[in-house]
C-alpha cells in the first residue's frame, strides 16, 4: 500500500527517465524541470499541506488497524462457512479471504476523513447473494465499531458501506474460482476471471486498474502530487463527481497518468500546467488510453465503439488499463462535458498565468461560484423521517439525478442545458431529515431562439416515476423538483447563511485588482434590472461565464387559484429575450414561494410492485434508453484532430512557446486514436495533419 503521511522539506533530485516508452504513443517533451519549475513545485507542495490535504501519521496508523481487522473478520466469516458447510477440517484451517484495497488509498491520495475502497476476495463456495450481503452483513450488525451499514447489492458494483471505528468503508466481494485462496494471490492475474459473472468483474477490476496505473506512469511520486492537486482543483470547480455525471476518483487518475506518460520528466507544477494545456485541446471523442486495448480468449466485452453501438454514445471515453478494458466515463453528458471543458479553459488561462509569474498558484483553487452564474434553477429537495432513511433514499435519488440532465438534454433537443452540481445542501431549520441538490439552466449558447418554450412536464414525471420504483421506500420518503431564480435562492446554499450583497462595479473592479493574481482573468457577471430604471450593477465572478444568457421561465397559475397538483402540471420553461423588463408568464413578487411550483413523491404505493433490480442493474443500460435516440445519424460520423486548431500556447521550460512548435506538432501526434477494422483498438503517434476516429459501424 502506498501511504501518505507528509512532504519532505526538499524534493529528491529529478532524475531523468530512460529512453522506455510510457503509453501508446511517444512523448511529447522529455525535458526536465528547470529551477523555476522547482521552485513551483515547492510552492504547490506548501499550499496542499496547507489546505490539510494530507493526514496525519496518528491517522494513518489508524487506518492501517482497522483494515487488520476487517481482514480478520472476513477470515474468521470464510472459515465459519467452510465449517458449516460440512469442509474437512484441514479445509475449515486452510479456509481464507484476503483484503485488497484500491481507489485513492491504493493510490496514495486519500486525505483527512476519506474513505477507504476494499474488496474482499473469498473462494467459490462463498457467495456475494447470501454470504456477504446477509451472514456476513448480519456480523457486522452486531459489532459496536460498526456504524452507519447500508448494504447496496443492487448497484453496478454491488457495495456495503459502514464505518468502521469511524473510518468509513466501502466494501466489495469478489468470489474467484479457487477453492483456497493464497496469502500471495495476485490480482493482477488474468486467470482470476476464469468462470466469474461481470459484477464480479467489476469488483476486481478496481484493484486491478490501481495496480496498472501505477505501473505505467513513469514517476510515482510526481503522479500522486499532481493527482491529489488537481482532485483538490476539481472539487473547488464542481466537477468532481462521477454519480452526477463529472469525473471520480478513478477518472481523474487515469486523466493525470496519461499526461505523465506524454511528460516523463516532468515535476508537478509541469504537470498540473500541461494537464490543462493537453485536456484543453483534446478532440472528444477520442479515447485516452494509457496502454492499447487488451482483447482476451475469456470473451468479456472491451471497449469498442465498432462492435458496440453503446459504445458509441460515449462523450468522453476514459478507458481502464486492464482486462476487461472499460470507459470508467459512460456517465459524463454533453451537458456535463461541456461544463468540465469550460474550467479545463480556466485552469489552462491561470495555469498561463502562473509560469509567467503573474499569478499565484491560489488563484487556481479559487471556488467556482455556482450560484452567481446562472439566471435559473432547478431545485431538487429530498426529505424524509429521520437521519437513516434520508441516507438510503437519498442514495437512490442522487444515482437517478443523472437521468434527470439526460431527459432534459433529450426532450429540448438539447436546446436547454443543464449543470448539475455535485454539492448537497441541508436546510436545518426543517424539522424532517432533509437534503438538496440544485442545477443550472441555460439555453444552449449561440443560439437566438426568443419565444421557444421548454416543456419538461412530461420530463419532470419520467424522472419522478423512475424515482418510485425503490423498492424500499417508507413513509415520510419525498422528493421535491422546483424551478427557481437566481435571487429566490434558499439562503442556506450561501456559506454565512444569507446572500452576499452585489458591490458596486467600482468596488468590484478595485477588489479584482487588489486580489486576484490573474489580472484580467476574469469577466463580470451581468444581470437584468428586474425593477426596471437606470442600469443595472455588474458583479466580479471568480468563474467562466456563459456566451449566452437565458431566461428559462415556469409557466404556471398565481398561487392563490391552483393547487400544487396545478403546479405540477404546468411545469415548462420558456426562452424570452433577457433585456426585457416584463416576462411572458413571470410570476410576480409574493404570487409563489419557491415550494409553491413543485413534483412531489407523496404517495409511493406503487414501489411495492416495481423491479428494483431493473432500475439498478446497469447504468449503462440506463445510458443507452436516454442517450441512445441520437446515435443513428452520428455513427457514420469522424472525429477530426485538425493540427492547425490543436495549437500549444504553453511554455517548455518556464518559456512560452508559439503555435507550430515542435511540442504543438507532437501534441497532435498524441490525439491521434485509431479503430482499426483488422486489428483492433490502438493508437499511433504520427505526424499528420488531420487524424481521424471512424466511428462506423461494421457489421
Amino acid at each position: 500500500m502506498v501511504s501518505s503521511d507528509g512532504l519532505s522539506a526538499s524534493p529528491p533530485p529529478p532524475q531523468a527517465v530512460s529512453a522506455k516508452q510510457f503509453g501508446v504513443t511517444k512523448p511529447i517533451s522529455t525535458a526536465g524541470p528547470t529551477e523555476a519549475d522547482t521552485l513551483r513545485t515547492l510552492e504547490l507542495e506548501k499550499l496542499l499541506v496547507e489546505a490539510g490535504l494530507y493526514e496525519s501519521k496518528g491517522e494513518a496508523a489508524k487506518r492501517e488497524e482497522v483494515l487488520h481487522r476487517i481482514g480478520q473478520i472476513v477470515k474468521d466469516w470464510v472459515k465459519q462457512l467452510t465449517q458449516l458447510r460440512g469442509y474437512t477440517d484441514q479445509m475449515v484451517q486452510d479456509a481464507n479471504a484476503l483484503i485488497f484495497t484500491f481507489g485513492s488509498y491504493r493510490l496514495g491520495v486519500h486525505g483527512p476523513g476519506a474513505d477507504i475502497d476494499t474488496l474482499c476476495v473469498g473462494p467459490s463456495y462463498v457467495n456475494r447473494e447470501e454470504d456477504f450481503f446477509f451472514v456476513l452483513h448480519n456480523i457486522l450488525a452486531e459489532m459496536e465499531e460498526v456504524t452507519e451499514l447500508q448494504p447496496v447489492p443492487d448497484a453496478h458494483v454491488p457495495v456495503m458501506r459502514f464505518k468502521f471505528d469511524g473510518i468509513s468503508i466501502d466494501l466489495l466481494y469478489a468470489s474467484v474460482s479457487l477453492l483456497v485462496v493464497p496469502e500471495d494471490l495476485d490480482i493482477s492475474d488474468v486467470s482470476l476471471l476464469y468462470n466469474i459473472d461481470e459484477p464480479t468483474v467489476r469488483s476486481l477490476n478496481g484493484c486491478r486498474v490501481a495496480d496498472q496505473i501505477l505501473k505505467l506512469v513513469p514517476n510515482v511520486e510526481h503522479f500522486c502530487t499532481t493527482l491529489r492537486c488537481l482532485k483538490f482543483w476539481a472539487k473547488r470547480r464542481g466537477v468532481y463527481s462521477n454519480v452526477t455525471g463529472f469525473l471520480g476518483g478513478v477518472n481523474w487518475a487515469l486523466l493525470v497518468a496519461r499526461v505523465c506518460q506524454l511528460y516523463p520528466n516532468a515535476v508537478p507544477s509541469m504537470l498540473v500546467s500541461r494537464f490543462f494545456r493537453v485536456y484543453t485541446q483534446w478532440r472528444w471523442p477520442n479515447p485516452v488510453m494509457l496502454c492499447a486495448i487488451e482483447e482476451d480468449e475469456l470473451g468479456f466485452n472491451v471497449w469498442d465503439p465498432r462492435k458496440n453501438p453503446r459504445d458509441r454514445t460515449h462523450h468522453m471515453p476514459i478507458i481502464t488499463p486492464a482486462y476487461p478494458c472499460m470507459n470508467s466515463s459512460y456517465n459524463v453528458s454533453k451537458s456535463t462535458l461541456r461544463v468540465m471543458m469550460e474550467q479545463f479553459q480556466q485552469g489552462n488561462k491561470i495555469s498561463e498565468e502562473i509560469e509567467l509569474n503573474k499569478a499565484r498558484w491560489c488563484a487556481l483553487f479559487e471556488p467556482y461560484l455556482f450560484f452567481e452564474s446562472y439566471k435559473n434553477y432547478l431545485q431538487v429537495d429530498i426529505v424524509a423521517v429521520d437521519a437513516d432513511d434520508l441516507r438510503a433514499w437519498k442514495g437512490w435519488v442522487e444515482s437517478r439525478l443523472r437521468q434527470l440532465t439526460l431527459m432534459i438534454e433529450r426532450d429540448t433537443l438539447e436546446m436547454l442545458q443543464c449543470h448539475p452540481y455535485p454539492h448537497e445542501y441541508v436546510d436545518t431549520t426543517k424539522q424532517c431529515a432533509h437534503s438538496a441538490f440544485f442545477m443550472g439552466l441555460q439555453r444552449k449558447q449561440g443560439e437566438k431562439v426568443q419565444g421557444q418554450q421548454f416543456d419538461i412536464r412530461g420530463t419532470v414525471d419520467e424522472f419522478k416515476q423512475s424515482i418510485e420504483m425503490y423498492n424500499f421506500w417508507k413513509p415520510g420518503m419525498e422528493i421535491y423538483v422546483s424551478h427557481v431564480r437566481r435571487r429566490q435562492l434558499p439562503s442556506y446554499v450561501f456559506p454565512d447563511g444569507c446572500k452576499r450583497p452585489r458591490p458596486s462595479r467600482a468596488v468590484a473592479l478595485q477588489h479584482n485588482n487588489e486580489v486576484s493574481p490573474t489580472g484580467s482573468g476574469e469577466r463580470l457577471l451581468k444581470r437584468k434590472n428586474d425593477l426596471g430604471g437606470g442600469s443595472p450593477p455588474k458583479r466580479l465572478s471568480n468563474s467562466p461565464q456563459p456566451q449566452d444568457s437565458i431566461s428559462p421561465e415556469i409557466m404556471t397559475h398565481r398561487a392563490g387559484s391552483a393547487s400544487p397538483e396545478t403546479f405540477d402540471k404546468c411545469f415548462s420553461l420558456e426562452v424570452v429575450d433577457s433585456n426585457k423588463k416584463t416576462l411572458s408568464g413571470e410570476l410576480e413578487p409574493g404570487d409563489a414561494t419557491n415550494s409553491s411550483v413543485v413534483t412531489s413523491v407523496a404517495s409511493m404505493s406503487s414501489s411495492e410492485d416495481a423491479g428494483f433490480g431493473s432500475m439498478t442493474g446497469s447504468c449503462e443500460g440506463n445510458t443507452k434508453s436516454v442517450e441512445g435516440s441520437s446515435i443513428g445519424s452520428n455513427t457514420a460520423s469522424l472525429c477530426e484532430a485538425d493540427s492547425e486548431s490543436l495549437s500549444v500556447n504553453g511554455g517548455e521550460n518556464g518559456n512560452l512557446v508559439q503555435s507550430g512548435s515542435q511540442e504543438g506538432l507532437e501534441l497532435n501526434a498524441a490525439f491521434g486514436m485509431i479503430l482499426n477494422p483488422s486489428e483492433g483498438v490502438r493508437s499511433e503517434g504520427v505526424q499528420k495533419a488531420v487524424m481521424r476516429l471512424g466511428l462506423t459501424s461494421m457489421a
